[in-house]
């Protein structure tokens, strides 16, 4: 049977259990104040620049993913003619 929790319930709680109740409160809002620090510190750091040489790394990697591609397409587009081709020939 279940017990019944009313304003007549009590617990106990040991000492050892209050400390570490506290100390893990203690610990969580010492880390939201150290996070707000880091925050507040990042918000103050230049925006970094793009460079010249990191654009045009990037805009290299970008056309040659899309020469890629391009390749890829070509090569399935030959495949599904050939599919084609053996269908018809089933027919």
């Amino acid at each position: 049977m279940a017990k019944e929790l009313n304003e007549d319930t009590g617990f106990n709680v040991s000492i050892k259990t209050l400390i570490g109740i506290g100390a893990a409160i203690s610990t969580v809002i010492g880390m939201w104040f150290a996070l707000q620090a880091d925050i507040a510190d990042a918000k103050e750091l230049p925006k970094p620049e793009v460079g010249r040489m990191e654009f045009k790394m990037k805009d290299e990697n970008i056309r040659q993913s899309i020469m890629n591609t391009e390749k890829n397409v070509e090569k399935l587009e030959e495949r599904m003619i050939r599919m084609e081709d053996k269908i018809d020939r089933l027919r």
